[in-house]
């Protein structure tokens, strides 16, 4: 027997095809190796790599109509759970890496672990629960649904948010809400510098101490609106009783909207 022969039968690792340029072919099969029982999927991604991880959800979501999924050992990968646009119930056992859970659309995803960098961005609607800590940028540019991280976050939180709601039972690190748009922010810890810098509207809540207010970003009037919105929020996920907390704006000095329309713009220009 030949070497490549003895090689294939002991079940060595595929090795990777290459197109005509010299790059690696996508491989795109699905694993469909998920446990299924009454509704209800479990997938083991121990040795499974990102894009198989996120192609057997899609295929259990999309074809196979599953509606609640556990990933057990997703080991901190990035970029899991993204591009989900289906009503499902996604848990995953463990920590995740940068970018997950990114532009969902309908999901409630529970992560058990810590979450990095840019968890939950550009979300559109859903709920992303972290029970650690997470990383910097989480929800960057999310235009809706809710964010809740009962750790720590890390700097620039909500960073060109437009909607949505981020709540944190821990500290918030600097230039929290930078150019925020929309949508509410309610962090029960300290704050670092910046806070709210250059953010066009929106809400931030505080319930510690802030380090610093960033450019434009002022006290707020508080309402028996933003009442209503904490105690709701807290009831919803079980987060016990809110603590007191400030409310802050933005001052609208910095608003420089051109009055053209782009129309017009393009003739000007």
């Amino acid at each position: 027997m030949s070497i490549e022969d003895q090689v294939a039968e002991a079940g060595a690792p595929e090795q990777p095809k290459m197109d005509e340029r010299g790059l690696v072919e996508l491989d795109d099969r699905v694993p469909k190796q998920a446990k299924i029982e009454n509704g209800r999927a479990t997938i083991e991604a121990q040795d499974m790599t990102t894009r198989k991880i996120n192609a057997e959800i899609k295929w259990l979501v999309y074809e196979e109509g599953v509606k609640e999924i556990t990933v057990l050992n997703p080991r901190a990968r990035h970029s899991l759970g993204v591009a989900i646009l289906a009503r499902c119930k996604l848990r995953f056992e463990g920590s995740l890496g940068y970018f997950g859970c990114g532009l969902i659309d309908g999901p409630e995803v529970e992560i058990t672990g810590r979450v990095g960098w840019s968890v939950a961005e550009n979300m559109m609607s859903g709920t992303v629960v972290v029970e650690g800590n997470a990383g910097s940028l989480a929800g960057a540019a999310m235009r809706g649904g809710d964010l809740v991280v009962k750790g720590d976050l890390g700097a620039r939180t909500g960073i060109d948010q437009k909607g949505g709601t981020i709540i944190t039972l821990g500290n918030a690190a600097s230039m929290t809400g930078f150019m925020m748009q929309r949508g509410r922010q309610i962090i029960c810890g300290d704050v670092g510098p910046g806070l709210g810098d250059s953010m066009y509207d929106g809400t931030i809540y505080v319930g510690g101490e802030v380090a610093a207010l960033g450019i434009d970003c002022v006290p707020g009037e508080w309402t028996d609106a933003d009442t209503e919105l904490i105690e709701r929020k807290f009831e919803i996920y079980g987060l016990g009783n809110p603590p007191e907390l400030k409310k802050f704006v933005c001052g609208k000095k910095l608003y420089n909207y051109d009055s053209l329309e782009p129309s017009e713009r393009k003739l000007v220009l």
